[in-house]
């Protein structure tokens, strides 16, 4: 990854060009990760990794969180001591246009046919 951490607090992510389709997919080829997105995706603002109740680990969770934001698919940064977490929409869009609204449609339909709601 170009961008390195400038403290202890800065969290490393890719930087735009360094971004790559496998990745993103492989990301969110995980049923929690997937989750985690569309919930990001349908808040307007940042939330905290606090926010999620997901039937995992602490440390699964921060493992799934350190997998999106490796692959380029959100930000995280910290406010006080909260870590927040937002879709990296605009880099995303740039890169593969359309593939993260057919791939949230997708699991909304499939969510549906499912009954899972979620």
């Amino acid at each position: 990854m170009t961008s390195t951490a400038a403290t202890s607090r800065d969290l490393p992510h890719p930087v735009r060009d360094e971004i790559r389709l496998e990745a993103v997919l492989h990301a969110l080829s995980e049923p929690l990760r997937l989750q985690i997105v569309r919930e990001l995706c349908a808040e307007a603002d940042e939330l905290a990794c606090s926010y999620f109740d997901l039937p995992v680990t602490k440390s699964t969770t921060t493992h799934h969180f350190r997998v999106l934001r490796e692959s380029g698919v959100i930000r995280q940064v910290y406010r006080g001591t909260a870590k927040m977490n937002a879709v990296r929409r605009d880099d995303l869009d740039e890169l593969f246009p359309g593939l993260l609204d057919s791939l949230l449609a997708a699991a909304d339909r499939q969510a549906a046919r499912l009954g899972a709601g979620g």
